[in-house]
């Protein structure tokens, strides 16, 4: 058997990725990423209105076809929709990408039980319930590749993110627990892990200077992270050059996590 090209194989000509959070920040980016290397995209998020706009957007840059379709990840109702609409539309589904997310920064005694559960059913509830339906589809396909996102903080701890680091060193134990599952159905589950990048999440940090030099110090590169920095992890993971990759942490977080 000839030898692949490894440029070959992070094309992701004729895939179709489902990249849920995706109409901002990350998920956004990485959409783009994924279509700048040839996969259709679908982009969702609660509202109709940012799909498409964020669809458009992707499409308009690249030239590759992108759907918007909306959904609240944290419903199982939904949830089961967005997949049976994926399906109807594209007829299978080779990447999804969880990134849908939300931090809330506070000392733990001034956390309300609604605040803890808002980050629990979206960050990790919403993740579970989409690689569950990703499951049914993947396992009878006998092929695809689950992205989830974690954090630099799914594997170290930062005051008042209680919720958030709880709730992504769950998603990074998920996916491995799902790389074990799926392995024999040829689907694979790995975990991008960011630190800082200046999404709409962590725009709020504008406003406390010295958090952000603080996080800033942390880093081995002294810099936070530009969005298209994001983009060759998520291609790399969804595409056949990572073949033999599953139940990784790909950590993308300016050596946060190093020091």
């Amino acid at each position: 058997m000839a030898e692949k090209n490894v440029m070959d194989l992070l094309r992701l000509d004729g895939k179709t990725a489902l990249v849920v959070g995706g109409s901002r920040g990350l998920g956004k980016s990485m959409a783009l990423g994924l279509a700048q290397a040839g996969a259709i995209t679908v982009l969702c998020s609660r509202k109709q209105e940012d799909c498409d706009k964020a669809a458009a957007e992707v499409a308009g840059q690249t030239g590759r076809q992108s759907l918007g379709m909306a959904a609240d990840v944290t419903r199982e109702s939904d949830v089961t929709q967005l997949f049976e609409r994926v399906m109807q539309r594209l007829g299978r589904l080779d990447v999804l990408i969880n990134s849908a997310g939300v931090n809330i920064r506070k000392p733990i005694e001034q956390f309300s039980l609604e605040e803890f559960r808002q980050v629990m059913d979206l960050n990790v509830q919403g993740t579970w319930l989409c690689c569950r339906a990703a499951a049914v589809v993947m396992k009878r396909q006998r092929s695809g590749s689950v992205i989830n996102m974690g954090s630099a903080l799914s594997s170290i701890g930062l005051a008042e993110r209680s919720a958030y680091t709880a709730s992504k060193a769950a998603v990074l134990n998920l996916t491995r627990t799902l790389a074990l599952e799926w392995a024999p159905f040829n689907v694979r589950c790995n975990v991008i892990c960011p630190g800082p990048f200046m999404t709409e999440m962590n725009v709020p940090l504008l406003k406390e200077p010295q958090r952000m030099e603080a996080i800033t110090n942390a880093l081995a590169f002294k810099r936070w992270g530009e969005m298209h920095e994001i983009r060759g992890a998520a291609v790399f993971l969804a595409s056949d050059a990572s073949s033999y990759v599953t139940g990784s942490a790909l950590y993308v977080d300016g050596g946060w996590t190093v020091g």
